[in-house]
């Protein structure tokens, strides 16, 4: 591999470490092909990369599930060939809704519980829990609705986020 090829690929591999949805193997995977013209086989990614081929297989399947490889016929070769998505948008859409959007829900799912238990169980609890509560629920319901809206290529209101205002320190606010 050519020294700028190296810089790339080791930049994407420690950039997608980082990232909380792909490993630093994955990263290299997707910026070799990225960079590669044209499709390369299982073997040929495994010798770049200094990787068994069973270790490039397994996560060249996670990369095919995040939509950011896809494997390719190639004519005359009975090998499987691989290429890195181009359609960012298409790709980021996939990360948002199945990565983020799911996080964000598990904070709902988690307001929504403690918001039962409240009524359940601490009837006399402070206004202040409470406030803060629905401040969190207003922040991550417009932080859904934006995720949705990009995720199905529709533009978001900004105006949506005029409800987070409230997780603000009243010191803050009044300076705005």
């Amino acid at each position: 591999m050519d020294r700028v090829t190296a810089i790339f690929v080791d930049g994407v591999g420690t950039a997608a470490a980082t990232s909380g949805v792909l490993s630093r193997l994955e990263g290299r995977i997707f910026a070799l092909l990225y960079v590669h013209d044209g499709p390369l086989a299982l073997d040929a990614v495994a010798a770049a990369l200094d990787q068994s081929k069973s270790n490039i297989s397994i996560n060249i399947r996670g990369l095919i599930e995040w939509h950011l490889i896809r494997r390719v016929p190639v004519a005359g070769s009975r090998k499987d060939h691989y290429e890195a998505a181009t359609n960012f948008w298409r790709v980021f859409q996939e990360i948002m809704e199945r990565r983020f959007r799911w996080c964000v829900r598990q904070v709902l799912s988690a307001i929504t519980d403690a918001e039962h238990a409240l009524a359940n169980e601490r009837r006399d609890a402070p206004a202040f829990l409470r406030s803060r509560l629905s401040a969190l629920r207003a922040f991550f319901t417009a932080i859904d609705v934006g995720i949705a809206a990009f995720t199905q290529g529709q533009p978001f209101d900004p105006s949506a986020l005029k409800n987070v205002v409230p997780l603000l320190p009243a010191s803050l606010r009044r300076r705005g």
